[in-house]
């Protein structure tokens, strides 16, 4: 089974803190203006066409970046997923060739048992804008995608670790 599914509203209410830094790495003020909760609005993953390969992800708020700015943002979604699958998470194309819009980790990976982990699996994108165009996104629209990838393992692997959280999690042990 692979789906994507919304986190609770639970998850969502301790994680939703929106951080956006200038080019030094000094945070930004920004306000967020908005008559309801975002949550409300999270929209799962889907595919535009029938042959794409990626599952387009969706700011789950508006927000503007400067030349140089970050953005850590949560996206409200989670993935379950079967053995040796897991989820490449890059940008969208368009974004990253004309805003040079990237995630500071070049790539995400997200791992089949991040789904069990204690924030639920909560994704979370870390973005930059390294061109010289502002860039405006609007809640709602693609800003990432995410792509299924199978993965082999060696015939002598004896992994036996169990994750709890993300970010480097499995290397803390």
């Amino acid at each position: 089974m692979i789906k994507f599914h919304k986190i609770s509203l639970e998850q969502w209410d301790k994680d939703f803190a929106v951080e956006i830094c200038d080019k030094n790495g000094n945070p930004k003020e920004y306000k967020w203006v908005y008559p309801s909760n975002p949550y409300d609005e999270i929209k799962l993953p889907k595919r535009a066409t029938k042959f794409s390969a990626g599952y387009d992800i969706y700011s789950p708020v508006d927000f503007k970046l400067e030349p140089g700015d970050v953005i850590k943002l949560p996206l409200g979604i989670r993935v379950e997923m079967n053995d040796n699958v897991f989820l490449m998470i890059v940008p969208r194309s368009g974004l990253g060739f004309k805003y040079g819009f990237q995630l500071t980790n070049t790539c995400g990976i997200i791992d089949k048992d991040y789904f069990y982990s204690d924030n639920e699996g909560h994704i979370h994108g870390k973005f930059i804008n390294t061109l010289h165009k502002t860039l405006e996104i609007k809640k709602g629209e693609a800003i990432c995608q995410g792509i299924f990838m199978n993965y082999l393992i060696t015939d002598d692997d004896n992994a036996d670790g169990i994750r709890n959280g993300g970010f480097g999690s499995t290397s803390k042990g």
